[in-house]
């Protein structure tokens, strides 16, 4: 009996001493916590005043607001004459004018080369001696056929008051048929002789070769005396106004490109000179796969030469973009390409997309339509960096 109090005892005791010591344990690990909460408190608020402290980066920034771009093509190419032909003899015969000299301006219908007639007069007026003659037998073989027509119809008449007879009648008729295929003929023969006449004439105007079109010579016309058969060369003649500019297009090129657009090109003399696409090729090269594409621009003075380069420059629809520094692009962490902008004197990047380049920078979009960007101190700063804002001054 005395044992078993004995272990109640010890029993109530230990439970005791367990209660107390759980309040306890729980008590501290309690205040831990306070302590942890309030270390990290102290902790932020402590990085924060770091940060707040921390030195802004001097940056310098370009205004930009967003404008059209004027897009378009490039293409390497030439200048060629608007015309280039070859005045050739129409005759032949021996020259009788002085030649002109390569260089010389020449208007439409101006005597380039002269030929001597020798019998070509002549062989005009036999034409029109004979033709004079045909006309006569053509009137006497009108008259002749209208005679014996009347007779045919006297010979019906006869006949239908009893006195004529068929026989007559048919003799009649076949005279007035005889007298109108004689006046055929002697229509043919008419108009054979004025076939010669107006060969004549041509070959007669032949003689005198003149310049189809306002251009300069490109070469000495014939010399005086030599003599040129049909299809010799009297001279070149060049039409440099207008000029063309032609150029070869990919064939993702050329579907961007219509006619009538305005276009340009920049010389190798460093002249710049302005026109519009005048033609653009539906057959490819069969060995670049290259399409030709014309573009027609203005040389009142002449002074476009024919085969001089030129970089021609096609523009196309318009985007809306904005015009910055190329050194203003930057990368990411991540590697997109981008820039970085100033907002609230904090940094921060902006990824672009780029147009084209242009000599005075690079065409981007995927900015707001106004922006402050970084273009001095980007390669310094990351997002909600604290920056301190110079402008550029515009010029």
């Amino acid at each position: 009996m005395r044992i078993s109090s004995i272990i109640i005892a010890i029993i109530v005791c230990a439970g005791i001493a367990g209660f107390i010591f759980r309040n306890d344990f729980n008590a501290y690990l309690n205040t831990q916590d306070v302590i942890i909460e309030e270390t990290n408190e102290i902790s932020s608020e402590l990085k924060e005043k770091k940060i707040n402290k921390q030195k802004a980066v001097s940056v310098l920034v370009q205004k930009s607001n967003e404008q059209e771009v004027t897009n378009g093509i490039l293409l390497r190419g030439q200048t060629e004459a608007f015309k280039s032909v070859q005045v050739k003899a129409e005759t032949s015969g021996s020259v009788i004018s002085q030649p002109i000299r390569k260089g010389t301006f020449v208007k439409n219908g101006e005597l380039l080369c002269e030929l001597e007639v020798g019998t070509k007069s002549d062989v005009l007026s036999e034409a029109k001696v004979a033709l004079a003659l045909s006309l006569d037998e053509l009137d006497a073989s009108i008259h002749q056929y209208e005679l014996r027509v009347q007779a045919a119809e006297r010979q019906k008449s006869l006949l239908k008051r009893g006195v004529g007879t068929e026989a007559a009648v048919e003799a009649a008729e076949l005279s007035a048929s005889s007298a109108e295929t004689q006046s055929l003929s002697k229509r043919q023969a008419v108009a054979n002789v004025e076939a010669r006449i107006n060969r004549a004439t041509t070959e007669l105007n032949n003689t005198k070769i003149i310049a189809p079109f306002d251009g300069l010579l490109e070469s000495d016309t014939a010399e005086y005396g030599d003599f040129m058969q049909t299809g010799a060369p009297c001279g070149t003649l060049l039409a440099l106004n207008p000029i063309k500019l032609i150029g070869y297009a990919t064939e993702t090129q050329v579907s961007k490109i219509e006619v009538n657009t305005t276009a340009g090109a920049r010389l190798i003399s460093g002249d710049t000179v302005s026109g519009t696409v005048s033609f653009i090729s539906r057959s490819a090269d069969p060995t670049t796969r290259t399409f030709l594409v014309e573009t027609t621009v203005p040389n009142e003075n002449y002074e476009i030469r024919e085969g001089s380069t030129a970089d021609i420059y096609i523009s196309l629809s318009g985007a809306k973009g904005h015009l910055l520094p190329q050194s203003s692009l930057t990368l990411n962490s991540s590697g997109v390409l981008g820039v970085r902008i100033a907002l609230n004197d904090k940094a921060k990047f902006i990824p672009i997309n780029i147009i084209r380049d242009a000599e005075e920078g690079v065409w981007v979009t995927g900015l707001p339509d106004t922006v402050d960007v970084i273009i001095v101190g980007q390669e310094y700063v990351t997002d909600n960096s604290n920056i301190k804002v110079s402008y550029k001054v515009s010029q």
